[in-house]
């Protein structure tokens, strides 16, 4: 006891409790998103001079996202960075940040997910073990497809279009006339490539990242939803921290969010130069096309008419 107390005295620092925590991402090392959660997790090591240390577990490493969220929910993994469409099958409230056409412009989406509604849906997922940090960009996602552009819901029919876990995607190609396959995003390039799949839909910077344009030369604008990424953890581990780490946890989540966002923009920029030169074609649904779009997706908002005050709280931020 003696010999404790006096190394106690010469190297106080152990009296200091460290941590070490596991983040699971799916994208591959220089993606926004990994680079963000890099980000976060050096804030956070800097903040706690060392006493939480975040290790980041990127390309898929740590397996699917089903099996992260899973896992996270157990707490096996205690940080992930999911998009918010998977995840709203473990937590409903999330399926509204997938309603197509929710949200105006990209400055609508910010206003809405860094204010009160934002906050809201975060903290939502505290009844399936787990509480959201913040929010990363994930840009707009449009079909791309093999043969043919989506350029009006009637070129969805007879496709089969590869989406998300998620039943607001899995609804959405079907109102528009296409067959919804659930498939994992690894999965995706060799779907299209032998034609399991006809299309697909997802942001810029997916796909080319995922070599996907190789497969599927179609990118359609439609732009049809912008859905967000989403950095949280495991509740119990939340609840583990005292006040003081909690706050340098929320905090060094926002800083990734305005990191992470600035990567995004410029990652989309030079995606679409690199994708032009590779010869992928883009087309640009007409204003009156998009209306056909946004008509046909009617139904899911009354699905959702239990969400109706978030909702309109959503479409009413200016």
């Amino acid at each position: 006891m003696k010999r404790l107390l006096v190394l106690l005295l010469v190297f106080p620092t152990l009296l200091i409790f460290s941590v070490t925590y596991r983040l699971a991402e799916n994208q591959p090392a220089d993606y926004p998103t990994t680079l963000a959660d890099i980000f976060f997790a050096d804030v956070v090591r800097q903040m706690t001079n060392g006493r939480i240390d975040i290790q980041v577990y990127y390309g898929g490493q740590l397996g699917s996202e089903t099996e992260t969220i899973q896992q996270t929910m157990a707490g096996v993994i205690q940080f992930n960075r999911v998009n918010a469409a998977p995840l709203a099958s473990f937590v409903d409230s999330l399926s509204v940040l997938s309603l197509p056409f929710l949200f105006s412009s990209e400055e609508h989406l910010w206003k809405v997910l860094y204010g009160q509604v934002g906050e809201k849906l975060l903290d939502s997922m505290k009844s399936s073990g787990l509480i959201g940090l913040t929010y990363f960009d994930s840009g707009a996602r449009s079909f791309f497809t093999r043969k043919t552009p989506i350029l009006k819901p009637d070129d969805l029919k007879g496709l089969k279009i590869r989406v998300q876990n998620a039943p607001v995607f899995v609804e959405m190609v079907k109102l528009l006339g296409g067959t919804p396959i659930v498939m994992e995003y690894g999965q995706v390039y060799t779907g299209l490539q032998t034609g399991v799949i006809d299309g697909a839909e997802n942001n810029i910077p997916s796909y080319y990242t995922m070599s996907f344009y190789q497969v599927a030369p179609h990118y359609s604008f439609n732009m049809h939803s912008m859905v967000p990424e989403i950095l949280f953890m495991n509740l119990a581990t939340w609840n583990s921290l005292s006040k003081e780490d909690q706050l340098i946890i929320k905090t060094a989540a926002h800083a990734a969010s305005l990191y992470q966002r600035k990567l995004w923009a410029d990652r989309t920029k030079a995606n679409m130069e690199a994708l032009k030169a590779a010869g992928a074609n883009f087309y640009y649904p007409t204003p009156e096309d998009l209306k056909l779009f946004q008509k046909a997706v009617q139904p899911l908002y009354q699905k959702y008419d239990k969400y109706k005050d978030i909702i309109d709280a959503i479409m009413n931020t200016k």
